[in-house]
């Protein structure tokens, strides 16, 4: 055994194998297959379920979602290769080590706990669609669009059973979420082609004139909901993930990668989740539209309930009933795994396992409230909104740091706590563009490229007022 090989197998016992504080060592860096399941189980997955149906409680056109969905992911996948990735591998940290290098470690220890706070919310979400799936051998009551708070004991135990399965699983590190996201990919991809088919025979559609006669111009949005339009669609589209990649989070996943080439498979989940899978999902909720039930509700007034466990199991019987629940793993899974590491950059003298099942406690605790996933739409717009700004401060310093004359990780080099640089640059920007959200009525997902983008200016420009030479 060389010195080097040596020091890399120190460096994992110390750091319990998942290099939180260190640098990935060469010998653990993975191809693009390790990746590639990953992302496709991640984003042909539980969020899919639930956001092609609220798509059609929008009233998008069939145009708007097609066309701008083509858009808007390849706007996604850019940004992951050629932000995300290139950074990852020249760094290889994580998120919140890089951010602590940066911003220092009061500041980034804020950051930390509201990013895991909130992608237990979002895993949280995806307990609550898996849970719509097993509940049905159980005649559970599904909840409705409109529901926030749990409806029944059965619902309760459901959630918390769904929710110390995926903790257990996640809590056992990124080998273990990789391998079930390679297991569980492929069947989840093939359940949503075929509720698709399914759906589409169901609705009696053969052509795509017939597709487009069910579909068409879209309607007006249903009772609480947002109209969307093509724009809608390919800015919500891009910034769908905005905390995972202008915001940088998937850095803990990319700095696992040989090349930063490795950011192209995040058109694998782009394209089978966001494109198909969505589709197929829209799909499911259209034929459940049109049956008795939901023809009550809309008679009524209020929206029919989005529960992706009986649209599934309507289109493909047992099958679907699998697919959901695997589908809501699959994205809970990798998620719970960065709140950890989250909440581990907050207390680091806790393992990785143990932050990892205090995030998937928090998380199955949100799963128990449906307004989490039936307002998805509208949480992954804030979510995305509140975190991205931070990612383009370590953009902004890795790309200009040299022409705008600033020292590089200044935090760490000026033993400074707390970043007054960083801080400011992302309170004006999020403040500035939340008023403006506010006040004359703009979606949130309009806004974070412009916050983002002032972000990382007014970052470079305090860097260059308030740095002292060290």
């Amino acid at each position: 055994m060389t010195q080097y090989s040596i020091n890399e197998d120190a460096i994992a016992e110390s750091s319990g194998g998942e290099f939180e504080r260190e640098p990935v060592p060469q010998s653990k860096l993975k191809s693009w297959k390790c990746f590639i399941g990953m992302y496709a189980g991640e984003h042909a997955a539980g969020t899919e379920f639930m956001i092609g149906p609220l798509f059609l409680t929008a009233g998008v056109s069939a145009f708007d979602l097609i066309v701008g969905l083509i858009i808007g992911n390849l706007l996604a996948v850019l940004s992951w290769r050629f932000l995300t990735a290139e950074i990852a591998v020249k760094n290889r940290l994580t998120l919140y080590f890089q951010l602590e290098k940066i911003c220092g470690k009061k500041l980034v220890t804020g950051y930390n706990l509201a990013n895991g706070i909130l992608f237990c919310f979002l895993a949280g979400a995806m307990i609550t669609v898996s849970a719509t799936a097993v509940g049905i051998p159980f005649d559970m009551p599904m909840p409705k669009l409109t529901d926030t708070m749990p409806n029944g004991a059965t619902w309760i135990i459901i959630v918390l059973l769904i929710g110390a399965v995926i903790s257990i699983i996640a809590a056992r590190g990124y080998e273990t979420v990789s391998k079930a996201a390679d297991w569980m990919s492929p069947f989840i991809v093939l359940a949503f082609l075929a509720c698709g088919i399914v759906a589409l025979n169901q609705l009696g559609v053969s052509s795509f004139t017939d597709f487009w006669n069910i579909w068409g111009e879209g309607s007006e949005p249903f009772p609480g909901q947002v109209k969307f339009t093509f724009w809608y669609v390919v800015i919500w589209s891009w910034f769908a993930n905005a905390a995972m990649h202008i915001g940088m989070s998937d850095l803990s996943v990319f700095r696992f990668a040989k090349r930063a080439r490795v950011g192209w498979v995040t058109a694998a989940g782009m394209y089978v989740g966001h494109y198909m899978a969505w589709i197929a999902a829209a799909l499911l909720y259209a034929v459940y539209l049109k049956s008795p039930e939901a023809q009550g509700f809309l008679s009524l007034g209020d929206a029919p309930p989005v529960a992706p466990g009986p649209m599934a199991h309507n289109a493909i019987g047992v099958f679907g009933i699998i697919a959901v629940v695997l589908a809501g793993w699959t994205t809970a899974n990798p998620t719970i795994y960065r709140a950890g590491l989250a909440f581990q950059a907050v207390l680091p003298k806790l393992s990785t396992a143990k932050v990892t099942i205090l995030a998937g406690s928090l998380a199955t605790i949100a799963g128990l409230f449906p307004a989490f996933a039936m307002k998805l739409l509208d949480f992954v717009a804030l979510y995305g909104f509140i975190l991205a700004p931070f990612g383009a401060v370590i953009v902004f310093e890795h790309f200009f740091h040299k022409k705008a004359g600033i020292i590089k990780n200044y935090a760490e080099s000026a033993k400074l706590s707390f970043n007054k640089s960083v801080f400011w640059a992302w309170a004006i920007s999020f403040g500035l563009f939340y008023f403006i959200s506010v006040q004359f009525d703009v979606f949130l997902s309009f806004v974070t490229f412009p916050a983002w983008i002032l972000c990382g200016v007014l970052f470079l420009v305090f860097s260059k007022l308030f740095q002292k030479q060290v």
